[in-house]
């Protein structure tokens, strides 16, 4: 357990980065102009055949730089704004994965390997297993289960619920503070469910213990996801201890005191490291109307190039990803891989 207050620039409250907005970056027309001609040059690609070598940001290359020093040595998110979607789905499908591409390596999300997901209680919703991605109701603040998630706003709802971003480090130096004895049982972690989208070598859940807390190198991490996690002490019939349940509640009310509220609107693009940050929105109406339905598109992004140090990277990075259909990247699916067994350890072990 990491005893020491974390002051890196991870450790922030909403009312401090809602002053300092130098996380946000607005699109200039000369930077439109470079990705609409980096569209040109893909038009015809299918997805996994658009990298960083043929999709060429030019103009976007120093804002793109930025969001990646934010995510891995800052704050841990950044919101890009002035997006063009103004294009049919797959045009907008390339060009958001163009600009992914420089950020890391993108990751399937769900049983249909799918490399973009949508966001949406609509029509174009994927499978996703036991997953209530894109339901209108409130989505209270968690990590996703790749190294960075990013999503572009393609239509907002018409009440435009707010987007709700967490600090991590915030939080777990507020609970060193002034419950300390709650931060240890966070330490000790939680099993997750795999929600239905286990393979065939895969177990229904994870069977181990995955650290809501963990350190390395004097970095901490975090990993929390409640709807996971109750999951899973639903199916083993393991109701969590009273005080598991109170340093859950804990966290969930230090994030949400400490918050920062967005404005998230069409043409944005949130981008979070979800090992440092956690995301989650208010709820919003339902809308029966499909064309006025509020659709996200999503790219899950591991970063290979600068790993971050982890207590135990299987569980820690890869045990709650590495089952099913998910986590499998481009080289992966061209090789043919995708639904077979694989490893969470570097020995090749598959369990752990």
């Amino acid at each position: 357990m990491h005893r020491q207050t974390i002051t890196d620039a991870s450790a922030w409250k909403g009312s401090d980065v809602v002053r300092d907005r130098s996380w946000e970056h607005q699109l200039d027309d000369q930077q439109v102009s470079a990705l609409e001609h980096a569209l040109q040059k893909v038009s015809e690609h299918d997805l996994v055949d658009i990298s960083a070598t043929n999709f060429d940001i030019g103009a976007l290359a120093p804002i793109v730089e930025a969001i990646r020093a934010e995510l891995r040595t800052g704050r841990g998110f950044a919101v890009l704004k002035g997006f063009p979607v103004g294009l049919d789905l797959g045009d907008l499908e390339r060009l958001y994965w163009g600009l992914l591409a420089h950020i890391g390596n993108g990751v399937t999300q769900n049983s249909d390997a799918s490399l973009i997901h949508y966001v949406t209680d609509g029509k174009l919703r994927p499978n996703q297993g036991g997953r209530g991605v894109g339901n209108p109701g409130k989505s209270g603040l968690h990590v996703d289960l790749a190294d960075y998630v990013s999503l572009l706003c393609v239509r907002q709802a018409g009440d435009n619920p707010p987007s709700w971003l967490g600090s991590a480090a915030n939080a777990h130096n507020r609970l060193l503070q002034e419950q300390p004895e709650l931060l240890e049982v966070l330490y000790q972690g939680f099993e997750w469910d795999r929600l239905g989208e286990e393979g065939d070598h895969d177990t229904p859940s994870s069977g181990y213990r995955v650290p809501v807390f963990s350190v390395a190198e004097q970095t901490v991490s975090v990993r929390y996801n409640r709807f996971w996690m109750a999951a899973a002490g639903r199916r083993h019939d393991r109701r969590w201890t009273d005080t598991e349940r109170a340093a859950l509640d804990a966290l969930d009310d230090i994030l949400h005191q400490d918050r920062l509220d967005v404005d998230f609107r069409e043409g944005d693009i949130q981008f979070v490291n979800n090992y440092a940050v956690l995301h989650g929105r208010d709820g919003h109406e339902l809308e029966p109307d499909e064309e006025r339905k509020r659709l996200l598109m999503r790219i899950w992004v591991n970063d290979d190039a600068e790993p971050r140090p982890m207590a135990d990277e299987a569980i820690v990075r890869h045990g709650v990803i590495r089952h099913g259909n998910l986590g499998w990247q481009v080289p992966d699916i061209k090789a043919g891989l995708v639904g077979t067994a694989r490893s969470r350890r570097p020995d090749g072990a598959v369990a752990l």
